[in-house]
């Protein structure tokens, strides 16, 4: 298994690329399915999910190539079952249910995996897609969709805003018959370049990027060109490496209307980010950062994937702040391994106490998630000593080259295996 040695204690400096955005790409590459052109996707990250998602869509009956960041997907014999094998590392899996039903009215799809994180059930999804015309059963591990025909639009309530079953519904609303309304809709960036992709094959959606989505159905969908938006944790995640490593970086692409609940936050920190030219510059302000209160909320909120990266620098911070993680109640694995290094953070059910302290020492750690996995780089990068982050695979699902790019910085850090 694949370990990351790092050797902390160096302030990073120098350019660092964003990598387009994987929870973006995801949804996207699914939405191929839903196409019956050929689509050419650019600034696609290597991550090892996009590759289980192109693996998928070969499965799946689509002809895939990826090379240099592009990623070319041609339309073949669609069949309709997504395999455990796959389905099992990858959550997003799930996100096919919608395209093959609008396709081929019928889907069959194993329950997803992905991060231990907390509950993240579909059962939103069904509920809307049955209100569309489709039915669902629960066959050995696998969800099993049909629909008697077309899909029809319908007006959907959802009872909070969830990121997947706005995609998913998305997707089938696209070539649905008729007019779909999503009221509650999830705002979040990745849905509203789902939304532009789709547009660009030829759907008409109207509202993305606001609660109430509005999707007037078409017959079919053709195949375009499409740049995927860059990845806003990642950034956000390099925001927080200039500032627990009391460097400075320069952020290429860098998507500062996406991220502006978490710079806000860093700035209040004690965080200078500022955009100069075709780059953001992130570095502290002078003397420490210190601590905040930061309650994870849906879009435009502050994200939950950032809640963990924002830990790791309050640990450092001058005095105390508070964490309340409202979206997952199980996301507070990294607490125990930051307590490791030294980090005092006392927890109270969904929320965190941290009192900064001096210094943190390196350690070895143990990833249980993606970005509880960041957030222990970025200890790292802070501790005196070496530090040993284990179960880098979760990390290798979201961070495109991280090691490559933390070295080109400044960074000691090294892939090893044990």
């Amino acid at each position: 298994m694949e370990k990351l040695i790092i050797e902390g204690g160096r302030p990073l400096e120098g350019r660092i690329r964003v990598s387009g955005s994987k929870n973006a790409a995801l949804p996207i590459l699914l939405a191929s399915l839903a196409v019956d052109g050929p689509v050419t996707y650019t600034n696609v990250p290597n991550l090892r999910d996009i590759n289980t998602t192109l693996r998928l869509l070969d499965i799946l009956g689509c002809g895939t190539t990826f090379e240099n960041g592009t990623v070319t997907v041609t339309p073949g014999t669609l069949v309709p079952e997504a395999p455990y094998e796959l389905v099992k590392t990858m959550r997003a899996s799930v996100l096919c249910l919608g395209p093959l039903l609008a396709r081929l009215c019928e889907a069959r799809v194993s329950l997803p995996g992905g991060c231990a994180i907390g509950s993240r059930p579909v059962d939103l999804h069904l509920k809307a897609l049955e209100k569309m015309g489709a039915t669902f059963d629960l066959e050995q591990g696998y969800i099993h969709g049909t629909c008697d025909g077309r899909l029809r639009g319908a007006h959907i309530q959802f009872d909070f805003p969830t990121v997947g079953g706005t995609e998913n519904l998305l997707m089938a609303a696209a070539l649905a018959e008729g007019e779909t309304v999503l009221v509650n809709a999830a705002r979040e960036p990745e849905v509203v370049d789902l939304a532009n992709f789709l547009c660009a094959c030829g759907a008409k959606i109207t509202g993305q990027g606001t609660s109430i989505i509005t999707i007037e159905g078409v017959e079919r969908l053709s195949g375009c060109e499409y740049r995927i938006m860059p990845d806003r944790i990642e950034a956000g995640t390099y925001l927080c490496a200039a500032a627990i490593t009391d460097g400075e970086l320069l952020l290429e692409d860098c998507p500062m209307f996406e991220l502006e609940a978490v710079i806000a936050k860093l700035r209040e920190m004690g965080v200078y980010i500022e955009e100069k030219g075709d780059v953001v510059v992130a570095r502290r302000n002078g003397g420490g950062v210190h601590g905040v209160d930061v309650v994870t909320l849906p879009f435009p909120g502050f994200p939950t994937d950032m809640q963990a990266q924002i830990m790791a620098l309050m640990c450092l911070s001058q005095g105390s702040g508070m964490i309340k993680e409202t979206i997952f109640e199980n996301r507070f694995m990294h607490v125990q391994e930051l307590s490791r290094m030294g980090a005092h953070i006392t927890l109270d059910g969904r929320t965190a106490m941290v009192r900064g302290v001096d210094s943190l020492i390196g350690a070895p750690v143990m990833a249980s998630d993606l970005r509880a996995s960041a957030s222990l780089v970025l200890a790292g990068l802070a501790a005196k000593g070496s530090t040993e982050v284990q179960r880098i695979y979760h990390l290798d699902r979201g961070y495109e080259n991280i090691e490559h790019k933390l070295e080109g910085v400044g960074a000691r850090i090294t892939r090893a295996r044990d």
